[in-house]
């Protein structure tokens, strides 16, 4: 078969994977879609109870609506960001059923891609050869073949350990029992395992502060429930944000509120905490860590969750010519675009297929796994990431060169965490929402300059895009 008429494989059925998908599948080129999990948005599901903080207009991929449109769907409305479970009922089902269960394949988990009869080693005539994706079903193992590969597989799964130096603490890999995940649906599903129970949450992003407001709220009506917040930093002011000066008003709340609830008590901080090892003894554990004064442990614990973020899994991937950023673990040419240290969701400038392509030519990893240990990925972006992917397989490189992203002002991870008195509100904004603010200036690393010393843009693509986007502090469950 002429290696030009055979499919382009998607890994991962979310909201990036499907994207892609249908802008391939517009360009006139085959998808193939392979989830791994027994439905698309597997991954999302299982964090369905969370609130995002992306309104639905951002989430929506423009091409995913035309198709769905011409199905009867309508898009939904309003300005309140929808949970993970509304994304995948009311988003990448439908889609899925509009691309075809000839284009989506669910219960396939890809184990492997290399290219067809040559090992990572061989140079002479690789191009030539098409990829090779090897497949585990229910019915067994299956070799298929591709003309290129687009790896949407994200990151969830593959958290962070709870270690403070990068590694799973001392016992971490034994205690289970007392390990509750990043997100776990404290207020839902696994109420009953913290009401009355003590409760370590650990890490500075906004995984966490969803978890610790969520506590206090059960707390309230379960007086017996105590918190714990545990981080390394001395300092937790990025999180707790500027209050009443906050531009978003609910996300100044969620800092607002958090703040509260440390310097009322009920939630005991500890800070320049680097976790050491866990101990389990029956129903609790001590958890030791290393602080400025000291070794300390934190005796008693019932419930440990671990907000400490996530990383690739780059084991399918070991055959294959990558180019990745040693510290972040994402694309060598994207890693200075996203940097934690210098960039938020709002601030990311846009990047499309040369900031994403790899010495494997024809291959691309995109979504939240592009972002490698980077916590600020939004859905918008990969829209544009795969938009550009697409046009530039099908060959069209000036729409593929030709990336603009318009973020929206962002905030925290879940509207959930910041709601008005009446329980409705939503914690994000729009663009709209946010006081207009001078335009945000990068070096030539992409680092922050002060405004002024720069012309107000920059280039990307050989497309010249202002900043028009209000740094935001968004952690690590970006949406």
């Amino acid at each position: 078969m002429n290696q030009q008429e055979l499919p382009v494989v998607v890994i991962g059925a979310g909201p990036v994977g499907l994207a892609a998908a249908t802008h391939l599948q517009k360009r006139g080129l085959r998808p193939l879609v392979l989830e791994s999990g027994a439905a698309v948005g597997a991954a999302m599901s299982e964090w369905g109870h969370i609130r995002t903080f992306t309104p639905w207009q951002y989430v929506v991929d423009p091409v995913a609506a035309e198709l769905l449109v011409r199905t009867g769907w309508e898009h939904p409305a309003g300005e309140v960001p929808p949970t993970g479970a509304e994304i995948v009922s009311d988003y990448l089902r439908p889609l899925a059923a509009a691309l075809g269960a000839a284009v989506v394949r669910t219960g396939s988990r890809v184990v492997a891609v290399t290219r067809q009869g040559v090992d990572k080693a061989r140079s002479i005539g690789r191009e030539e050869r098409p990829f090779l994706v090897r497949v585990e079903t229910r019915d067994g193992v299956e070799d298929l073949l591709a003309r290129a590969v687009i790896d949407a597989s994200g990151t969830w799964g593959h958290a962070n350990p709870l270690g403070g130096s990068g590694l799973p603490a001392n016992g971490e890999e034994a205690a289970d029992d007392v390990l509750v995940g990043p997100l776990p649906d404290v207020l839902g599903r696994d109420r009953g395992r913290f009401a009355g129970r003590r409760t370590l949450v650990v890490g500075l992003g906004h995984s966490a502060a969803n978890t610790l407001l969520n506590l206090a709220a059960l707390a309230e009506e379960e007086p017996a429930t105590e918190i714990l917040w545990a981080i390394r930093s001395q300092n937790p002011d990025r999180l707790f944000g500027g209050g009443e000066a906050d531009e978003l008003a609910a996300r100044g709340k969620l800092g607002t509120d958090l703040r509260s609830l440390v310097a009322s008590g009920r939630i005991e901080l500890v800070r320049g905490f680097a976790t050491e090892s866990l101990a389990v003894d029956g129903e609790t554990a001590s958890v030791t860590g290393t602080t400025d004064t000291g070794p300390r442990t934190i005796d008693g614990i019932h419930n440990v969750a671990a907000a400490t973020g996530f990383r690739p899994d780059l084991t399918i991937l070991s055959e294959l010519r990558l180019d990745l950023d040693p510290g972040l673990e994402a694309p060598s040419k994207l890693a200075p675009l996203i940097d934690p240290q210098f960039h938020s969701c709002g601030t990311v400038p846009p990047h499309g297929h040369r900031d994403l392509a790899q010495p494997e030519p024809g291959f691309y990893i995109v979504g939240m796994k592009s972002y490698g240990r980077a916590p600020t990925f939004l859905i918008t972006t990969g829209n544009e990431q795969v938009r550009s992917i697409a046009a530039a397989l099908a060959g069209d490189l000036e729409a593929a060169d030709a990336v603009e992203l318009v973020l929206p002002e962002t905030g925290v991870c879940s509207s959930d965490l910041a709601l008005t008195d009446d329980g409705s509100g939503s914690c994000c904004g729009t663009a709209a929402d946010a006081a207009p603010v001078a335009p945000s200036t990068f070096d030539e690393h992409h680092r922050p300059l002060p405004v002024g010393l720069v012309p107000q843009g920059f280039s990307t693509g050989g497309v010249e895009r202002p900043l028009d986007l209000v740094p935001s502090s968004s952690g690590g469950c970006c949406s």
